[in-house]
Parts: structure tokens; C-alpha cells; sequence
């Protein structure tokens, strides 16, 4: 199990060069983070809670700027230079409006982008993906926890982006949701052909999800080395149950482990 480039063509969507991070607080959550990510691929950054995994994904979707080093798009405009590739991004928590409907909180991205008119097809088409077709009427109060983050992937679904960042979307649901809605986002994935940059610090779900999963640093973060996850997709619980997925999660442990300086 190590990193290759056999699933690597064209230009990356996105480049990260030397980026660093260093908040008003003089805490440096990046430096020196190095990081390409091509058309289609499925990549988990990894690493410990505090070690700036959500700081990237914030800088990647221009929430915040780093405070050193360059981020290049495969799409930029020539004279302006801003991004021009299409973002979702799936936050930690749903994040709903809890006064709206679900099909509301879905079309708001088109709400803020002007694009009301074209709205309901693509609201139905994305609660249609997350199977929450029969709930477009009812209330964030009234969705499971895991139902809410559905509602937000198909927010984040509904301006058909190109990238798709999430920020550890699972991290607070049970077990069994958990391991349903990993099945649910690679059928996704595969379906849409989406670049999706997935923050975690599960090494049982980075390799489960990835074809390559990014082992950062402890604080400040920075790539400690990528590896590639070779088995086939589409992957299912005979995958999570074989001594395939055992053996890399016991390397991906491994180079954690190192990563973050528990072991020499």
C-alpha cells in the first residue's frame, strides 16, 4: 500500500504550495502544506483533532486566506485570477435553517446565487440522490441526525459542483448510520463523477472511503505522506470485513502513528 499515480491525469483541480496558516493569536495551524488533487479522485486528509485538516478545507474554499504560500485552480480567469470552479462543502453539523423545509434549506445556495427560476428541478434532482424525496415538506426538527446530513450533502449538491469538500460530516452520528452513509456517499461519488476532498480522523473511514488518503502532521500541519488505497470500488461490507481493508487500516495506523510522533 503506497501512494502512486495510476489514477492521476490531466491537470490537478486544485494545488496547494507551501501554504501555511497563522491566525491573529499567533497560533500556526499550516506550514508548508503541499497538496494536489485531480479530476474525479476521492481523497481523505488525516491526522490527528488540532492538526489543521479543517483549516485546509477552509483555505480550499476561499473561507479564509493563508498567510503564506499558493492555491491554483485548474480554472482561473486570465485577468481577474478568481477560481472559477464550482464548490460544495458539507460542514461538521447540518447547519439548517430550522424555520425552513428541507426542500428550502436545499435550494438556498440557488437562492443566493439569483437562480431561483431554474431551482425546483435541481432541489428535487439532489433530495432524489440522498433518497429524502418524501421529506421535502417536513422540518429539520423532524429529520434523524442522519437524515439532516443528508438534506446537507444535497444542499451542497444542488449547484452541481465540481469539488466537493466535507468536514468530517459523520463524526457525530451512531455506528450504523455512519457505516450507511459511507455506502451512500460512494455511490454518490461514482454516480457524479465529483473531486471530493473529505476531512476525517477515522483511519477506519479514510480507507474505506479514499483512493488516497493524506496522513498529516500534529500542529502545524503539513503532508507527513500520501497512500493510495488500491482496492476496486464499487466497495461494500465484504470489503470492511476483509484482510484487505484490516491490513491497510493497520498501515494507515501505522503512519499515523509516526505522523503525529507517537512512534519513532
Amino acid at each position: 500500500m503506497t501512494a502512486q499515480r495510476s489514477f492521476e491525469f490531466g491537470s490537478p483541480v486544485v494545488t496547494l504550495r507551501g501554504v501555511g496558516k497563522r491566525f491573529a493569536g499567533g497560533v500556526a495551524a499550516l506550514d508548508g502544506l503541499s497538496l494536489d488533487v485531480w479530476p474525479g479522485q476521492f481523497v481523505s486528509l488525516l491526522g490527528a483533532s488540532g492538526c489543521g485538516k479543517s483549516t485546509a478545507l477552509r483555505l480550499i474554499a476561499g473561507l479564509t486566506e493563508p498567510s503564506s504560500g499558493t492555491i491554483d485552480w485548474l480554472e482561473r480567469q486570465r485577468v481577474s485570477g478568481k477560481r472559477q470552479t464550482e464548490i460544495g462543502f458539507v460542514f461538521q453539523e447540518p447547519t439548517l435553517m430550522p424555520w425552513a423545509t428541507v426542500a428550502a434549506n436545499v435550494r438556498l445556495p440557488l437562492k443566493l446565487q439569483g437562480r431561483g427560476a431554474a431551482a425546483q428541478p435541481r432541489v428535487e434532482a439532489a433530495l432524489a440522490r440522498v433518497g429524502l424525496s418524501s421529506f421535502a415538506h417536513s422540518y429539520p426538527r423532524e429529520l434523524s441526525g442522519g437524515m439532516k446530513m443528508r438534506a446537507s450533502i444535497a444542499r451542497a449538491l444542488v449547484t452541481e459542483p465540481q469539488l466537493l469538500l466535507m468536514d468530517e460530516p459523520f463524526a457525530a452520528l451512531d455506528e450504523i448510520t455512519r457505516f450507511r452513509l459511507n455506502n451512500d456517499l460512494l455511490a454518490l461519488w461514482q454516480a457524479l463523477g465529483k473531486t471530493v476532498i473529505f476531512v476525517t480522523h477515522s483511519v477506519f473511514e479514510s480507507v474505506y472511503l479514499s483512493q488516497r488518503v493524506v496522513v498529516m502532521t500534529a500542529r502545524p500541519g503539513r503532508v507527513f505522506t500520501e497512500l493510495a488505497v488500491e482496492a476496486p470500488y464499487p466497495r461494500d461490507e465484504r470489503f470492511r470485513t476483509s484482510a484487505e481493508y484490516a491490513a491497510a487500516c493497520r498501515k494507515v495506523s501505522q503512519t499515523l502513528a509516526r505522523a503525529i510522533g507517537e512512534e519513532p
